[in-house]
């Protein structure tokens, strides 16, 4: 884990440091990714201390903040507050487990098509690939998406059992490709 603390309008301290990286520690629990963590901690008119907490991981962020009158007070609120948020995301990850059906296989294939003044006749293959297909609710494919950085995913919905594309539009939103049958 990497842990940057930024002191603003304070001394810098080496215990207040070696305090939060001691408690962030604690978040390993929740994400085993590699993980970085942002503390932002200020004193504002010498009686409001101000923690910031900031957490990227594996595709999320998440942010906390709390003002008290003790800063080791506000670590270990915002820490608190980003343990929470964290229990809530894996919940909300476990709700979303793929439902039992059956997984399909697929086939992934990258041509290399030359150019057409060179008169290639036909594209080569140059890469191909074939995953397992899980079903899922459309919520739980665009939630793999985002954990995943892809701009899109193929997947079973899990009550139609057809196969369709979650894709991240240019504009943030998603769109979602169903096929039709005749």
């Amino acid at each position: 884990m990497q842990i940057d603390v930024t002191f603003r309008h304070m001394e810098v301290s080496e215990p207040v440091r070696a305090y939060v990286a001691e408690k962030l520690e604690r978040v390993k629990k929740y994400i085993d990714e590699p993980i970085d963590g942002q503390a932002f901690l200020s004193v504002e008119k010498k009686i409001r201390h101000k923690a910031v907490v900031t957490i990227s991981a594996k595709g999320i962020t998440i942010k906390a903040s709390e003002e008290t009158n003790d800063m080791y007070a506000a670590i270990d609120s915002v820490i608190d507050k980003i343990e929470r948020q964290l229990k809530r995301y894996k919940e909300k990850l476990k709700k979303h487990k793929p439902a039992s059906g059956k997984e399909r296989q697929i086939q992934k294939t990258v041509f290399a098509a030359d150019s057409i003044d060179l008169g290639a006749p036909e594209p080569t293959i140059i890469r191909s690939n074939s995953f397992p297909v899980k079903p899922m609710a459309v919520e739980e494919a665009v939630m793999q998406m985002d954990l995943l950085h892809k701009d899109f995913i193929v997947f079973t919905d899990s009550t139609t059992d057809e196969i369709n594309v979650v894709y991240r539009r240019k504009d943030g939103n998603y769109g979602l490709i169903v096929p039709q049958s005749k």
